[in-house]
């Protein structure tokens, strides 16, 4: 039996970043977490180790701090392909980069205090070759988001081991993952971030809701519609489930008012919506 090398990347993960813009007492704040992955002409390092095709991931850190002070940080989008070009086109022996940056947002406390806001982290996807093939891929993570009524769930399967029951009202709470893949690395990506986060939050408040993968389809249908430069928005929104409390042993009644926050375990709803012409992904989400 023969071997051989498959396909393989190396990198820098989790490059912490952050920075302070000064507009004289007034004090603006980044704060990222940058992970680059390049591949390339790596097979000398695997067979034999010969490092001479090699840039050293610490090389890769290094990079991230230096571009962040030369030319900025605004948009993660727009950082992310700056970082994958400059791999791309200053080392012959890479030939792929991969950058995926997570955004933490700070509320403005004073001209330079800051309280950390919540969960809820920004993120996106770069991915640049040396043939000039691009692709950005935006989202956001552990958002979470509840309705406490306008949400039902009944008519399911129901076999030896369902124990569940119909319910015509109940709380539906999500902490939702969603990214959205550009059909350009030139848009604004400041503003399809808050046009795509509003559809989102509005589909999720404004569908009556009979089921959570409901609810998804309508926040991907209403985020496609909000903005023509999309190809298509994936999810994975577990689901958050409240159950009633029994208080009947203390005398109580509980008309939708007393629920326990069960952590796990936890339903999981996955899917994607996209346009009908929404042109092949590549390696976007690689």
């Amino acid at each position: 039996m023969s071997v051989i090398l498959g396909p393989n990347r190396y990198g820098k993960a989790e490059t912490r970043l952050v920075r302070v813009v000064r507009d004289g007492d007034v004090h603006h704040l980044k704060d990222l977490n940058v992970s680059s992955s390049l591949s390339g002409d790596m097979e000398e390092v695997h067979l034999t180790g010969s490092n001479a095709a090699v840039l050293p991931t610490d090389s890769q850190k290094n990079t991230v701090y230096a571009l962040a002070r030369k030319h900025g940080a605004d948009q993660i989008e727009d950082f992310a392909l700056l970082l994958a070009r400059h791999f791309v086109s200053t080392q012959p022996t890479i030939h792929h980069a991969r950058v995926a940056i997570e955004e933490y947002a700070w509320d403005r406390a004073g001209d330079h205090s800051f309280v950390r806001n919540g969960t809820e982290v920004r993120t996106c996807l770069v991915h640049h070759d040396r043939d000039g093939r691009t692709t950005v891929v935006s989202g956001l993570k552990d958002l979470v988001v509840l309705n406490s009524t306008g949400s039902e769930f009944h008519g399911y399967i129901v076999d030896e081991y369902t124990t569940l029951q119909p319910t015509t009202d109940r709380v539906l709470a999500t902490a939702v993952t969603a990214q959205w893949r550009h059909l350009s690395d030139r848009s604004d990506f400041a503003k399809s971030y808050d046009d795509v986060r509003r559809a989102l939050l509005e589909a999720f408040a404004g569908t009556h809701s009979l089921s959570l993968q409901q609810t998804l389809y309508a926040m991907g249908e209403r985020a496609l519609n909000a903005r023509d430069d999309l190809a298509e928005i994936r999810f994975a929104m577990p689901n958050k489930h409240h159950f009633l409390v029994d208080l009947t042993p203390f005398g109580l009644d509980n008309d939708n008012e007393v629920y326990y926050a069960a952590d796990r375990p936890y339903g999981l709803i996955e899917g994607t919506v996209l346009r009908d012409d929404a042109p092949d992904a590549g390696f976007a989400w690689e």
